[in-house]
């Protein structure tokens, strides 16, 4: 299930957290386990208002006596959207004006939509004068503010949802009587080529009348408007409503109605502004090596060669035809794949692998797209049961074998192109499950000369996996959902790839000032689309670029050549206000930040994806843009009120069948840091379970693996890690307060041989001892067992439970964490890490995470709990390292001068697997000079034994 979570274009839930007084949030005090009923549903892209009484009413005289007339409590007075398109670049701003005319306070919610994979650059609020404006941190950044902002207990969500191409992006807010509030967004978008035209998409969705609606998209193409085209998309309402005006490099689209014209009906209250307004056009091409366009220091190089003649196709279809298919699915399927079958030309090859636990072949090798070939793969398409489970690692190896062997036996026209177009709507079931088993296989087995696209059905397929899938292996996927139109869906997606006129394209930048050159596709070419490059180059040293093409036809090899000049296109952009200078720097990081996210999802080693990491997030704080690495922090000028977007993991396995021991605790007692899996809120209905909304913070204490301590230091704002390496049945002592009476220690266990000469430890068990409530916890690998006095209780890692013993509360989160909290304010929480029992090296052990905290005495100590007190530290001289990855830097602490190297450990609490990346200064020999004295000063003969610090 982490796998799903993994990447940019994963589909993701964001939260978002106001602390302020003017703004009261209804589900402040919200029970931490909520029933849906509880909830009110927010349907996308409408203002909703919270409150039973959506509207109230008022007494008007007449002369035939009182008349009772509805008044809006929100007033909607401006709702605006501007586009600005540059050579492809969109940027897009949303604002919308309200002001709350009822006598109560209201929640108001800024829900919009925004096309999947834009960046969000900026969101602004003003809200009875006082105005938020953002600013983009690192992630862990971000979450310390997440931190700040719950711990005063009130909150608001933003949220991400699943669309085929579309996303969410909404807040609340409650405005009191008479406030007048403003929301304003903006994002960046690329507009891709898809069957010969541009779209550009803008979702207008004001939830109501507005006194003032206008939308303006302007158009600025340097290589000249071939045509422009505004598509009815709401059943002719708005006939006339649209002014289009263009001219020979510009165009300019505006869209607003009146009040009256936005009224469903002549006497209705309901807007009828709710769809997409689509703006189409396409540019102008001469028969030339493409538009290279070279502007302050960054060029961008579109190319889409037209009059060639398609190129030769092999193609295979592999068809998911498990019992899931059954019914709607399946029937739109098939309809699709006839109409698909039917656009096959003569020269293409063709066949089609059908699967469930069984893989079928209608022909075992690949034949001509003959009417008679066809027409019999349609009648075996209309004749197929879905039935039983699903075998995708099966069937993608008999597809990839019937193109190797057509290959291998010369029977594939050197010059076509061959293509596998895998259709599921399901995990698989049968064979092979293990996903990256089946990643593994298939990139073993297909040719280089192959590329496999995918097409996601349904809420349960695994997104992310088809994506590494296609994306290891030169394609694409996409995903649509149970609730749209397969069939469409289906042949839209086909049309895409379905005609290649170029294959082998390779684009050359022969200056060597010329660097960090990025694209948007592989290296064939498809009719109707259009590749992307983007680069940078030195402007002192380069007054013009030059571009060399390679690619191959149906029956030629091209060699195309270009050459451009920035003063060509920086007298053009002058001329017009509505122009955006930065469109080539904003495009390329665009790409760029697109591409490294493949690259970090397919990255080989861990040192790799860092290095990965760290080149995007420098990329999204230096473009002021939200990706998976980075979170936007909104606040006023005082900066004493403040929200967070992030986009943290969720997890669907709350807590269904949870068990109890001993009293019942309410679970609104149990931290919410301690909970290591947020589950956000999702609009759909849920049987059996209850929600559990939380998402830990990022800085605690922890100690990790083998075994790696994170100390996070709040005033400093700093992570300091270290390193302790010891024997296997050794037992440190990790807090030590005699005056509060806690007591933790851990035990060591070893691997099970030693690694590059080294045997690795980690903590196999751990102690925690209660004084004043005479209770003493043992958590191993194996089991979690309470004591007191002499009365034993005994819980397995499969429990989910409560235990309430006095003032310490236990909760065991099935086969993930173990919770100790006492008082509701000191909290451990320790992470299960399992492994696979038949490794020949690692073993299950344990992770602990302690918040930081005032609650305990001035002479705790221990390991971790010298650090309750936070010493003074600082840290200066930053210079590069021995390993120009790690760089180095001086650390004043404790009256003791140390050489610290920046480094990254793992949290675990929100990825199990992979972990997240924690960024900190290391100490090394142990920690010698950060922790007081020696880590061996630290041993303790038995598992409950006080520490006796000299």
């Amino acid at each position: 299930q982490s796998g799903k979570m993994k990447g940019l274009t994963c589909f993701l839930i964001w939260l978002f957290l106001l602390e302020t007084q003017a703004f009261e949030i209804p589900i402040n005090g919200l029970p931490e386990f909520a029933e849906y009923g509880d909830l009110v549903e927010l349907a996308p892209g409408k203002f909703q208002f919270v409150p039973e009484n959506r509207r109230y009413q008022r007494s008007l005289s007449g002369e035939s006596g009182e008349v009772m007339e509805n008044v809006d409590q929100v007033t909607l007075y401006s709702y605006k959207v501007q586009s600005t398109i540059t050579s492809r670049m969109a940027n897009t701003i949303i604002q919308s004006k309200l002001v709350n005319n009822s006598p109560q306070p209201q929640n108001v919610v800024f829900d919009v939509q925004i096309p999947k994979g834009a960046f969000i650059s900026n969101f602004t609020m003003t809200v009875d004068g006082t105005t938020f404006t953002s600013s983009i941190k690192e992630k862990t950044v971000g979450r310390a503010l997440y931190s700040q902002a719950r711990a005063k207990g009130k909150t608001a969500g933003l949220v991400r949802s699943r669309a085929v191409d579309m996303e969410n992006f909404k807040t609340e807010v409650n405005v009191l009587p008479g406030v007048k509030v403003q929301f304003e967004l903006h994002y960046q978008e690329v507009n891709w080529r898809k069957l010969g035209s541009y779209e550009h998409r803008l979702y207008l969705q004001p939830g109501r009348l507005a006194k003032h609606l206008e939308v303006d998209v302007w158009i600025i193409e340097p290589q000249g408007l071939k045509f422009l085209h505004v598509p009815d998309t709401f059943e002719g309402h708005f006939d006339g409503v649209p002014v289009l005006s263009k001219g020979p490099q510009k165009a300019h689209v505006s869209f607003k109605p009146t009040v009256a014209q936005q009224r469903k009906c002549s006497n209705c209250s309901e807007t009828a502004v709710d769809g997409e307004l689509v703006v189409m056009y396409d540019v102008n091409r001469e028969e030339k090596a493409g538009e290279l366009e070279v502007f302050n220091g960054y060029f961008v190089h579109f190319f889409a060669p037209e009059n060639l003649d398609p190129i030769p196709k092999n193609i295979l279809f592999v068809i998911d035809v498990s019992g899931s298919m059954w019914g709607i699915k399946m029937k739109q399927t098939v309809e699709a794949m006839k109409t698909i079958l039917d656009d096959l030309r003569a020269e293409d090859q063709f066949s089609v692998v059908d699967f469930n636990h069984n893989v079928r072949t209608w022909r075992n090798d690949l034949v001509s797209a003959t009417k008679a070939q066809v027409a019999d793969a349609k009648r075996y398409i209309e004749k197929i049961q879905p039935n039983g489970g699903t075998n995708i690692n099966e069937a993608l190896l008999r597809a990839i074998f019937i193109l190797n062997e057509a290959n291998n036996l010369g029977l594939l026209d050197p010059n076509s192109v061959s293509l596998i177009i895998l259709v599921s709507d399901g995990d698989p079931t049968v064979g092979e499950v293990k996903l990256s088993k089946i990643q593994k296989n298939v990139k073993q087995n297909i040719q280089d000369n192959v590329s496999l696209f995918s097409l996601g059905i349904g809420f349960d397929v695994d997104y992310d996996f088809l994506k590494r899938l296609s994306n290891e292996n030169r394609g694409i996927a996409q995903r649509i959902y149970g609730n749209q139109d397969t069939s469409s869906q289906l042949k839209k997606f086909y049309n895409q790839v379905s005609t290649p006129l170029l294959r082998n394209v390779q684009f050359n930048y022969p200056h060597p000032s010329v660097t960090d050159v990025t694209q948007n596709s592989f290296h064939n070419y498809f009719g109707g689309s259009e590749i992307v490059v983007a680069g940078k180059f030195d402007p002192d040293k380069l007054e013009q670029v030059q571009s060399i093409i390679t690619a191959t036809s149906a029956n030629t090899e091209l060699v195309l050549e270009t050459l451009a000049q920035m003063d060509d296109l920086e007298d053009f952009l002058s001329r017009d206000k509505h122009a955006d200078p930065d469109f080539t720097k904003k495009l390329w990081a665009y790409l760029t930040i697109n591409q490294l996210l493949v690259e970090r999802s397919l990255a080989p080693t861990a040192a790799a994806k860092r290095k990965i990491t760290k080149t995007i997030l420098q990329m999204s704080l230096e473009h002021h843009i939200v990706t998976p690495l980075t979170a936007m922090v909104i606040e006023n000028e005082a900066g004493d009120e403040r929200m967070l977007a992030d986009s943290p993991p969720h997890d669907h396995s709350c807590c269904s069948g949870a068990l109890y021991y001993g009293s019942k605790v309410a679970p609104g007692s149990i931290p919410s840091w301690a909970k290591p899996s947020p589950t956000p809120v999702m609009a759909m209905p849920v049987i059996g379970g209850q929600l559990l909304e939380s998402t830990p913070p990022p800085h605690v204490i922890r100690v990790e693996n083998d075994p790696h301590f994170i100390i996070y230091l709040p005033k400093s704002q700093k992570n300091i890690c270290f390193n302790i390496d010891s024997e296997p049945g050794k037992i440190l002592n990790l807090v030590s307060d005699p005056e509060s009476g806690i007591l933790v220690n851990g035990q060591l266990i070893g691997a099970k041989k030693p690694q590059n000469g080294k045997l690795r430890t980690y903590f196999g068990k751990l102690g925690f001892y209660f004084q004043n409530e005479d209770l003493k916890i043992e958590i191993s690998t194996e089991t979690i067992s309470l004591s007191r006095g002499s009365h034993t209780s005994i819980l397995s890692w499969s429990d989910t439970a409560h235990i309430i013993n006095q003032r310490v509360l236990v909760s065991v989160k099935n086969e993930k964490t173990v919770t100790v909290t006492l008082d509701k304010e000191i909290s451990f929480s320790v992470l299960l890490h399992r492994v696979w029992k038949k490794h020949p090296i690692n073993v299950d052990f344990l992770g602990i995470y302690i918040p930081p905290t005032n609650k305990f005495s001035p002479n705790v100590h221990g390991l971790l709990g010298q650090f309750m007190h936070e010493p003074k530290i600082h840290i200066f001289n930053e210079r590069p390292g021995e390993d120009p990855e790690k760089p180095e830097a001086s650390m004043q602490v404790k009256g003791q001068k140390l050489t610290v190297t920046r480094g990254f450990q793992k949290d675990y609490r929100t990825d199990i697997v992979f972990g997240t990346d924690v960024p900190c200064w290391f100490v090394h020999n142990s920690g010698k000079g950060f922790i007081d004295g020696h880590y061996k000063d630290y041993f303790v003969p038995h598992l409950y034994s006080i520490l006796k610090w000299p």
